[in-house]
């Protein structure tokens, strides 16, 4: 059986042949680490980037300590967006339709942008566990049709992007009305200093495990820098895009208005192209995922928040439009190709400015390959193009050398009066031309 490493765990039955069906080897370092205490009842913070396997390291614990005889609310997942949640509850599925007849765990989406008045229907029955954004979850809580005073475990993904949306106050609101004996599940790839006073809160002794962004980032991407030079950024995408051709390609742009124009510049150029940002409507969002999802899509533009989180099977290509504001960010889009052993590309465009950005990135523990294409064809640069990602390199000091001291270029000495002179003619010329205009 492929699950013969998570049976260490205690787990259940039904739990292993959901691993089994799924093709899991072995734990990942964040499960190894966090599956045991959230058994045990410790509350954690689980610090990742994506692509460690942070989702089973709370859904199986969860999971497996739920008592399907008891028909009520025990488990509670808030997601900062409705992509995010509506992922999360498919991989939760995908556990539970391996339970016993008789021993079902049933499971309930919570989340904007969908009718209400028939999530509180669908509630006359409590489930054991519900997955949503915090926002919704919180108003069925207000409303009292989500019984969440029975709910003793909470799990918060993504905590720092509740927090930059303004949905941490949700999250303290569900919290509030959850059991006494609460056990908190935070999970995020940053933990800001503004998150301090509600982790504070509401934890106990927290168990702290940090997965650094070089054990995260995927062993089998190729990071890829492309110089623009004086080029034309968004020409440059479209010519890229086409000498790449892709299974599915995800270009990331920093705002939402960059979003749109690359999209409609790639569907210019006759490429099957969508886009997903906070500006579209659920409705569109979701169509445009389920498209995604059934290959229909071979080139997804989006934006950071849009796309945090979202696990998209088969990407063979991250192309970086601009690299992110925070480099944090870097480590999560390239993290959405080379998923479950497969290999995948990472391509940044960079031009001088982002020479910093690129070391920082380096001394991150990431290798970079120069890149470029010419008539559509793919070329490996032995080294950075002039001017571009080289750091300048001072001559090493030898033993007993005297230190090498930059001399100021020298100006000959009559440069100055020459100037003058030049000067006085010219003056004297338009006096001489101003004369004769008069007379």
């Amino acid at each position: 059986m492929i699950s013969e490493n998570f049976k260490r765990f205690g787990l259940e039955p039904f739990l292993l042949e959901a691993l089994d069906a799924q093709g899991f080897s072995k734990p990942t370092e964040i499960q190894e680490r966090l599956i045991p205490a959230i058994i045990n009842g410790k509350d954690v913070i689980g610090q990742s980037h994506t692509g460690t396997g942070k989702t089973l390291s709370f859904f199986l614990p969860i999971l497996q300590v739920i008592k399907p005889e008891r028909q009520e609310l025990q488990a509670i997942v808030t997601a900062p967006t409705r992509e995010l949640a509506t992922q999360l509850f498919n991989e939760l599925r995908l556990l539970t339709d391996h339970t016993e007849e008789g021993k079902a765990i049933v499971s309930q989406l919570l989340v904007g942008g969908t009718d209400k008045t028939r999530s509180i229907e669908k509630l006359k029955n409590q489930p054991h566990i519900v997955v949503g954004t915090a926002g919704r979850i919180s108003d069925l809580i207000k409303e009292k049709a989500l019984k969440a005073y029975s709910a003793e475990i909470l799990v918060v993904d993504e905590a720092d992007q509740m927090l930059d949306m303004g949905f941490i106050d949700d999250v303290d609101h569900t919290a509030s009305h959850m059991a006494q004996n609460l056990q908190m599940l935070v999970f995020s790839a940053t933990i800001p200093e503004k998150l301090q006073p509600f982790l504070k809160k509401y934890m106990n002794d927290p168990r702290h495990v940090k997965v650094d962004p070089e054990q995260a980032t995927a062993g089998k991407i190729e990071h890829q820098l492309l110089p623009l030079r004086h080029r034309d950024r968004l020409k440059v995408i479209v010519e890229a895009a086409q000498a790449i051709n892709p299974f599915l390609a995800v270009i990331f742009t920093n705002t939402k208005d960059q979003a749109d124009e690359v999209s409609q510049a790639l569907l210019d150029a006759g490429l099957n192209t969508e886009r997903i940002h906070g500006g579209l409507q659920p409705r569109e969002r979701k169509q445009i995922m389920k498209k995604v999802r059934e290959n229909k899509i071979q080139y997804l533009v989006a934006t950071d928040l849009a796309a945090r989180g979202i696990d998209i099977k088969g990407i063979t290509h991250v192309i970086n439009y601009d690299l992110p504001k925070d480099l944090d960010f870097y480590v999560h889009r390239t993290g959405r190709t080379a998923r479950a052993g497969m290999s995948g590309i990472a391509i940044t465009f960079y031009s001088d400015g982002d020479q910093q950005s690129i070391e920082r990135l380096v001394k991150k523990g990431i290798s970079f390959k120069y890149v470029d294409f010419k008539k559509g064809e793919w070329m490996t640069l032995d080294k950075p193009p002039v001017g571009l990602g080289r750091s300048p390199v001072r001559k090493q000091e030898t033993s007993g050398s005297k230190k090498a001291v930059a001399k100021p270029k020298k100006v000959k000495p009559a440069y100055k009066k020459k100037a003058r002179y030049r000067q006085a003619k010219e003056e004297q010329r338009q006096r001489r031309v101003k004369s004769r205009t008069k007379k």
